[in-house]
């Protein structure tokens, strides 16, 4: 039997049910909203091929083992900032994610880095032959920077990071990372000595170690590599000699040192100056690394292998600045003045307006060694180092010089740039000078620096002949400062430094990076024949004639204490740490 309900009856009982619904809605309002999760990078190990082939020369046996592995970092990109406050201080190494518009900050924990030259220990490889016997154990540095490219359609184009982990030992920041959707080289480089493998067929094994799964959250999943052996004569085009002979390809044009093997950047001193070689047994190319980097330095310690080859660097480069970027990033975080010269002198009443300009510093001395080059007067003695001049900003050094017609000299100017990037000042600064001396050949700009042996108690005792300098962003010394650009242009001097025939030449010295000069040439090397031996100073000193305007003009000058010894034609010198920095 149906139950009839009155009128009245169902729209009291709708009344009570629309409540009811009310408190359950306002209790489910009122419950908060499920946290969400943290965003961060899922690092992955993994192998661009299940096989590969490395060749060994004959007369110099040995392979780098370049196996194709990669980290990979998906979700977000993987991006560590590594600084220290002092040459007293330790490094101090912090994870970076960003979030929208929310950045979280994790600092490693302390002691797993120890220098700017990537994270020690992070690859375990063992090497066992085909009866199953391990024949090779060893662990891996790996530089974050060492992009190969990207792993998935839909990753950016192109790399925020920078190409290499700096090698100056006075290094005080740097920015390590790999960008989302795209993987990095685990191969060292540089860094990784070569190994002797008969001919034959091995497995190679290779996993994270344990320390950086746990901080990073990568999965214990090894990749296993199988290695093919083959023995090859230096006549092949594959061995020992070729490599050493050929410059590495995409090298800068006259900057690809002797001892440079393809696939890594060559180390190479600026202006052609002498440098050290690369490892003795320099063999046959890396299978899978990248093509060698372009901030590769022109000091003696060179970087991990690089991200892009240059032909790709350079059409990126290109595309950039047609887009209106000078600087090539592509994140649009840091505008630059346009890299091409201005066609003719400025107009206009010069002027220094009050916008930022560069704060150009000093590094000590490094490199430090009695020269024995092939160019040395005999019967002298002589001692050579390598010095640094940096930007630590917050803008960039911006020099053109203009020539008139007949003149040997170019009049010199420097331009201010306000936060927009337009020009808005500029003025003269000395001059340039071609310098004709083999290895040389491009346009200097005078004044830019001096380099001096100081006695104990500070007073001269020699100075270098050499105080003009074609300015070249040859190091990446501290990258975490304000308005740092991670992809500076001229790299090189083929970049920067003109031609003979030059009617103008812009040289640039960017947001944390410097530029560093081998002093190994007589007059520019100190002649200490005469010198006692004894405790003196090696003094960097920037912008010595204050000619050009800078932020800070107290922070130009850098000490570096050594020791001679030793006889005429056999001198010695000790280099004492300085700080926490021991590197001679």
């Amino acid at each position: 039997m149906m139950t009839r309900l009155h009128r009245g009856t169902l729209w009291r009982s709708g009344i009570a049910v629309a409540a009811a619904t009310a408190v359950i809605a306002g209790v489910v309002a009122a419950a908060p909203e499920a946290p969400k999760a943290p965003l961060s990078p899922k690092l992955s190990l993994i192998a661009a091929s299940a096989s590969v082939t490395l060749y060994s020369s004959k007369e110099e046996p040995g392979v780098y083992l370049d196996l194709g592995t990669y980290l990979t970092a998906e979700k977000a990109a993987f991006e560590l900032q590594v600084k220290r406050a002092s040459y007293k201080e330790q490094v101090v190494a912090r994870q970076i994610v960003r979030d929208g518009k929310t950045t979280r900050t994790t600092t490693l924990p302390k002691g797993l880095v120890k220098d700017f030259k990537g994270l020690p220990g992070f690859t375990r490889i063992t090497v066992t032959d085909a009866t199953g016997k391990t024949v090779l154990t060893r662990n891996e540095s790996f530089c974050p920077n060492n992009a190969s490219g990207r792993v998935r359609p839909d990753a950016p184009a192109t790399s925020k990071y920078p190409e290499s982990c700096p090698g100056n030992p006075f290094t005080l920041g740097s920015v390590w990372g790999v960008e989302k959707g795209w993987a990095s080289n685990t191969f060292s480089g540089y860094d990784s000595e070569p190994v002797v493998l008969k001919p034959g067929t091995y497995t190679a094994k290779v996993s994270v170690d344990k320390r950086y799964r746990d901080v990073f959250g990568i999965e214990d999943k090894p990749r296993a590599v199988k290695v093919t052996v083959k023995e090859v004569s230096n006549e092949g085009g594959r061995g020992v000699a070729a490599a050493k002979q050929a410059p590495a390809a995409g090298a800068h044009a006259g900057h690809a040192a002797p001892g440079a093997h393809a696939g890594q950047a060559a180390p190479s001193g600026h202006a052609g100056h002498a440098a050290k070689r690369a490892p003795a047994a320099d063999l046959a190319a890396p299978t899978s690394g990248a093509g060698p980097s372009y901030n590769v330095g022109h000091g003696p310690y060179p970087p991990a292998p690089p991200a892009l080859p240059w032909a790709l660097k350079r059409a990126q480069l290109k595309a950039a600045q047609a887009a209106g970027d000078g600087t090539g990033r592509t994140d649009g975080s840091r505008k630059a003045p346009a890299l091409k010269a201005a066609p003719k002198r400025p107009t206009g009443k010069p002027a220094v307006p009050d916008v930022p300009k560069p704060d150009l510093r000093s590094l000590p001395a490094y490199g430090i060694t009695i020269s024995d080059g092939p160019d040395e007067v005999a019967g002298k003695d002589y001692l050579a180092f390598s010095a640094n001049v940096w930007n630590a900003g917050p803008a960039q050094l911006v020099v053109d010089g203009f020539r008139s017609p007949g003149k040997e000299l170019m009049d010199a100017y420097q331009y201010f740039y306000d936060a927009k990037g337009k020009q808005v000042g500029y003025t003269p600064t000395g001059t340039m000078e071609w310098d004709p001396r083999p290895g040389h050949e491009h346009w200097h700009f005078t004044d830019f620096a001096s380099y001096r042996l100081l006695k104990a108690d500070k007073k001269e005792a020699v100075r270098s002949g050499k105080e003009a300098f074609c300015l070249a962003n040859t190091d990446a010394v501290d990258y975490t400062v304000k308005n740092a650009n991670w992809h500076p242009y001229n790299t090189d001097l083929s970049t920067a430094c003109g031609v003979e025939n030059s009617i103008s030449v812009r040289e640039v010295l960017d947001v944390g990076s410097g530029d560093t000069y081998t002093q190994d040439l007589p007059g520019q090397s100190f002649d200490i024949t005469g010198v006692p031996n004894g405790t003196y100073y090696i003094q960097v000193l920037a912008n010595p004639e204050k000619r050009l305007k800078e932020t800070n003009l107290n922070n130009n000058s850098a000490l570096r204490k050594i020791v001679l010894g030793g006889k005429p034609g056999a001198r010695t010198v000790t280099v004492p740490a300085h700080d926490l920095v021991d590197a001679n």
